[in-house]
C-alpha cells in the first residue's frame, strides 16, 4: 500500500490540474519587458555616440583647417564651412551646436602665427521619443563637449 501524497495535481483539484503554456506565457512576458527597455538603451547609446562622434570631428577638422589656413579671412571661411559640413554628415542640430574658438597664449587676435588654435565643440544629445511637452526634451538631454588644438605655423598669415 502506498501513502497518499497531497500534493497530486487530482487533489488539488481542477484549477491547479493543467499547467500546459504557462511557462511560454511567462517567458513572453518576461522577454518583452527586459526587451523594451533593453532597446531604448541601444538607442540611445546610438543617439550618444553619434553627436560625440560628430563633435570629435568638427573640433578636430575645424582647428586642422584655421591652423592650416594662410590668413585670418581664409581660415574662418574654411572653419565654418566645415563645421557646417560635419554638422550635415553627422546629422547634429545646427541650434544645438556651440563653438568657441581660442588661442594660446592669449593675444588680441586669434589665431596668430606660432600660436595653438583650441576649438571646443559643445551639443546636446535629446533621448529618442522624448516629446518637446513642458520642455521635457531640453531637460532630459544629454550634454557631449569635444575639445582639439592644432599648432599654427610660425609664418603663419604672412603670406
Amino acid at each position: 500500500m502506498r501513502p497518499s501524497n497531497p500534493s497530486t495535481s487530482s487533489e488539488l483539484g481542477p484549477r491547479w490540474a493543467d499547467d500546459t503554456g504557462s511557462a511560454a506565457l511567462e517567458f513572453i512576458t518576461v522577454g518583452v519587458l527586459l526587451l523594451v527597455p533593453l532597446v531604448y538603451l541601444v538607442l540611445t547609446l546610438g543617439a550618444v555616440q553619434e553627436q560625440t562622434l560628430g563633435a570629435e570631428a568638427a573640433a578636430r577638422h575645424t582647428a586642422r583647417v584655421i591652423g592650416q589656413a594662410p590668413d585670418a579671412d581664409t581660415a574662418a571661411a574654411r572653419g565654418d564651412g566645415v563645421l557646417q559640413s560635419v554638422i550635415r554628415e553627422y546629422g547634429m542640430d545646427a541650434d544645438a551646436v556651440d563653438v568657441s574658438i581660442r588661442c594660446r597664449p592669449s593675444g588680441a587676435a586669434c589665431p596668430t602665427a606660432g600660436s595653438t588654435v583650441i576649438v571646443t565643440v559643445t551639443t546636446r544629445v535629446s533621448l529618442p521619443f522624448m516629446p518637446p511637452l513642458f520642455g521635457l526634451d531640453r531637460i532630459a538631454a544629454i550634454p557631449v563637449q569635444a575639445e582639439s588644438a592644432q599648432k599654427t605655423s610660425r609664418l603663419w598669415g604672412s603670406g
